[in-house]
């Protein structure tokens, strides 16, 4: 399905979001930065904005990318090759079986994976395994808002409005139709923390944005 969405998957980001998922992708990027020195993995890197974002905030650092979706990866290092971004190396991996050793990257960070993930406490734990002690998971990901009212008007907005924009713009009903769907199912923040304590993270917080609709989550390893 990724694979399907990748050549308009950005410009699709860019209208449900109204452009604001860089500066979400930028705030993780920030909470990157506080990790101990070293080099980061981003896991579901998609297109690869969140792997640019982490460069940007911090040029000497190496980052890695991995994605299951070797259509987007495809995309991701046309777009590292067009904007002359070093250092970033992109890889096929499973979010579940991380092809890495323990405690192989300073941080780890992810934007909108967790919801895909067909285990989230296994996606949770590889996170921390190759994390060293010390070290940051950073994750950003859709949420149900808290408040009911605007909670309706977003649902209305997600099962709706988002499928018929992806019918139009990306020629698939069915992939923005999982999206909204993905949603639905997921943890709430709070369950979240607890799940990310659960696989040994400590010192859990998370910060809501978009009207309560995105949730930040860093814990440390």
């Amino acid at each position: 399905m990724f694979t399907r969405i990748a050549r308009r998957y950005d410009l699709m980001n860019s209208l449900m979001t109204g452009g604001r998922h860089h500066a979400w992708r930028r705030k993780v990027a920030e909470s990157a930065a506080g990790a101990p020195a070293g080099p980061v993995l981003d896991l579901a890197t998609g297109t690869a904005d969140l792997a640019i974002a982490a460069r940007v905030r911090t040029p000497g650092r190496f980052v890695a990318g991995a994605d299951f979706s070797e259509g987007m990866l495809r995309i991701g290092q046309i777009k590292l090759r067009e904007r002359r971004v070093g250092r970033v190396q992109l890889l096929a991996a499973d979010a579940l079986v991380l092809p890495f050793r323990n405690g192989a990257f300073a941080c780890v960070m992810s934007a909108f994976l967790l919801r895909n993930l067909e285990s989230l406490e296994r996606g949770l734990a590889e996170m921390r395994r190759v994390t060293v002690p010390g070290g940051r998971v950073v994750t950003l990901d859709i949420v149900r808002p808290a408040q009911p009212v605007w909670g309706a008007v977003f649902g209305a907005y997600f099962n709706h409005v988002v499928p018929a924009i992806g019918a139009m713009v990306a020629g698939d009903r069915q992939a923005y139709t999982y999206l909204p769907q993905s949603v639905d199912r997921f943890v709430t923040p709070d369950e979240l923390v607890e799940l990310m304590e659960t696989v040994g993270l400590r010192d859990v917080t998370y910060r809501r944005f978009g009207l309560g609709t995105i949730a930040l989550h860093v814990g440390v390893a």
